[in-house]
């Protein structure tokens, strides 16, 4: 599948600037940060399915969400850039969805709840009015996969959760560009996603992968020593493992830097989301793990770091807003002028950076763990977390209880098999089980408690 087009997409492949280069394989350089095989992310290469000078043409998954929200943000401050043809939605927010679709004016719109249908279309009339048509509705729990292999120039992929793993590979399948802000589809099915993308056609949008990316634009593969992850430390950075036994969910959604969802926001509190994002990095750039570091920086200025072999490191650095990211996801090789705010260097500030305590914060480590088990063991991971998070902000777990909970499963779950391919329904089914797994024990500790 790689170095060849799909039907019906034109493949462009460039260095910025548009130099054309011919298409790089598996087993060829590529002519940007790696050698073979090719990374998922590199910034050397461009991803272009279609042709024109025109604005792109952008589905957004996950619209009214934080990441949807800020990208609409950004499209329609830059109308010459982006055009919006298609929203996804849960469906909890069918105002929202509907007010976004009128200014928008996009083709379509996409629920994934169907018993909000006959909601969304009566907010779509209210909004659009008398005598203007109404966007095509799709609905289910398939309608975000449907629309993300619609007729468009790039998805960006802003759901949470593995239910982001179906329309991150339709994408793929389709030949759009994916900006790719749901970590969790890339962490559960690595493979599934290696085996369709084509160099180039991922961009990263978690903050700190665009902030590697960019960074790795500076030097080839050979160049790198290590990835450089930085981490805020959450609500309860320097506090030890005793310490943490006690904390309410008040305060592990009391993030000092960020304004995310609640699972997010928990996430950032164990580091959960900085193991993922290890995994992520992993998998992204083709950098074993015992070259991804992380470190704890408070201010949360810098994103992540690249220190390349000759002792100097790269950093990327902005005020903390997604915005950036974001515009790096969809404008690249191209900027975004005024995307973000940018520092005042005419004011004093201090940057901090401290070691990971991985005794209080066990989670990155057991996440380098299950990155190198591969297989099913990633999913495991994801779906037991998502439940042990629930299980704590139900009050059935305590904070440390989350990870010991999900490192329990993972145990249990054991050694992958190796020498078979992972397919959809393996990852399904390891999430199955780890779900129901978790539930157990949470259920268990629920009534010990």
């Amino acid at each position: 599948m790689f170095g060849h087009a799909r039907r019906g997409v034109r493949d462009r492949w460039a260095l910025p600037g548009d130099t054309p280069v011919l298409p790089p394989t598996r087993c060829g350089n590529n002519g940007g940060m790696s050698d073979s095989p090719a990374p998922l992310a590199d910034p050397h290469l461009v991803y272009d399915p279609v042709a024109g000078d025109g604005p792109k043409d952008v589905v957004i998954l996950g619209s009214t969400g934080s990441i949807g929200t800020q990208a609409i943000d950004l499209v329609l401050r830059n109308p010459d850039r982006f055009r919006v043809t298609g929203l996804s939605a849960n469906g909890g927010r069918v105002a929202l969805l509907a007010e976004q679709a009128r200014r928008l004016r996009v083709r379509t719109v996409a629920v994934a709840r169907e018993d909000v249908v006959a909601a969304l279309r009566e907010a779509l009339a209210a909004e659009y009015g008398t005598g203007e048509p109404l966007p095509e509705i799709l609905a289910g729990p398939e309608a975000a996969t449907q629309l993300a292999a619609s007729d468009c120039h790039t998805v960006l992929n802003g759901i949470t959760g593995s239910i982001g793993l179906a329309p991150t590979l339709a994408a793929l399948e389709a030949g759009r560009t994916l900006a790719l802000a749901n970590k969790e589809s890339l962490i559960v099915g690595g493979p599934l996603v290696k085996a369709l993308a084509e160099p180039g056609q991922i961009i990263p949008v978690d903050s700190e992968h665009a902030a590697l990316f960019q960074a790795l634009a500076a030097g080839t593969r050979a160049d790198v020593r290590k990835l450089v992850v930085t981490a805020s430390g959450g609500p309860f950075r320097g506090r030890t493992k005793q310490q943490l036994a006690n904390v309410t969910v008040e305060e592990a959604l009391a993030h000092p830097t960020w304004s995310m969802g609640p699972v997010i926001t928990i996430n950032s509190a164990t580091l959960v989301n900085k193991g993922l994002e290890v995994i992520e990095a992993h998998l992204l750039y083709d950098i074993p793990f015992d070259r991804i570091e992380v470190v704890v920086h408070p201010q949360s200025y810098v994103h992540s770091m690249v220190e390349f072999t000759d002792g100097s490191t790269l950093a990327q650095a902005t005020p903390p807003d997604m915005r950036g990211p974001i515009a790096v996801g969809l404008g690249w090789p191209r900027r975004v002028p005024d995307a973000a705010p940018a520092f005042d260097w005419s004011t004093a500030s201090t940057w901090e950076f401290f070691p990971l305590d991985n005794e209080a914060f066990p989670s990155v480590n057991l996440a380098r763990h299950v990155g190198e088990l591969a297989g099913t063991a990633p999913a495991v991971f994801n779906a037991a977390n998502e439940e042990c998070v629930e299980a704590f902000r139900k009050g059935a777990l305590p904070f440390n209880g989350i990870m010991e909970t999900v490192t329990r499963v993972v145990r249990e779950h054991g050694t992958p098999a190796t020498g078979t391919s992972l397919t959809v329904s393996d990852v399904l089914e390891a999430e199955t089980w780890a779900r129901a797994r978790s539930q157990e024990l949470t259920a268990t500790a629920e009534a010990r408690a």
